[in-house]
């Protein structure tokens, strides 16, 4: 009688629930990077590409070497490369690796958490790739509260952005409210097998 031992390799890391949702990655990025394109080459830089709505909604054309709310635009190159550039890469990096290696993630948490890299990585291409800092080109008019204590209730616009920011910002509301509604769910069961 011989032992044997059978080993089976199973991809664990690389099934189709958490591929799939990676598309959606692909997409933001592609997406991004065509409408960065399209607003570099056809609308000079700080110009006015089209105007909706009574100017309500506007496409411009701007730069910005900082992050959300033009962060860091006066630092140096050398910090803003540390904090813009690697720092996110890492966090990128870190969050995907945990991303695939875990097995807990509802279907609309990983939809998120790829629209979020999507957008990360969007802007990351910028960051390395354009010495100008990263295109913005959506701007949406602000109703601001002119007596309001903090600066960004006064503001009469909402600071320019772009296809990656947006997908950031939503697939992060998505994926905040998917965890809530988990642990009130799991508050729930708790409840329940108490009783």
């Amino acid at each position: 009688m011989s032992d044997t031992i059978e080993v089976s390799f199973k991809p664990k890391y690389f099934t189709a629930k958490k591929l799939v949702p990676l598309i959606l990655a692909l997409l933001v990025i592609v997406l991004d990077q065509v409408t960065k394109i399209l607003v570099t080459k056809n609308i000079p830089l700080y110009g006015l590409g089209a105007s909706f709505f009574d100017g309500f909604f506007r496409i411009i054309h701007v730069n910005n070497p900082g992050i959300a709310f033009s962060i860091g635009q006066g630092w140096s190159l050398a910090v803003r490369g540390i904090l813009f550039r690697a720092v996110p890469l890492i966090v990128l990096i870190v969050v995907l690796g945990v991303y695939m290696r875990n097995d807990d993630f509802s279907t609309l948490q990983r939809w998120s958490i790829s629209g979020i890299a999507g957008g990360g990585f969007g802007n990351l291409i910028d960051r390395f790739f354009r010495a100008e800092g990263v295109v913005d080109f959506i701007d949406v008019k602000w109703f601001g509260i002119t007596n309001s204590p903090f600066k960004f209730l006064r503001w009469e616009r909402w600071p320019t952005f772009n296809v990656a920011d947006a997908a950031v910002v939503v697939c992060g509301i998505l994926l905040i409210l998917s965890f809530i509604i988990a642990m009130k769910r799991a508050q729930n069961q708790s409840k329940a097998g108490e009783e």
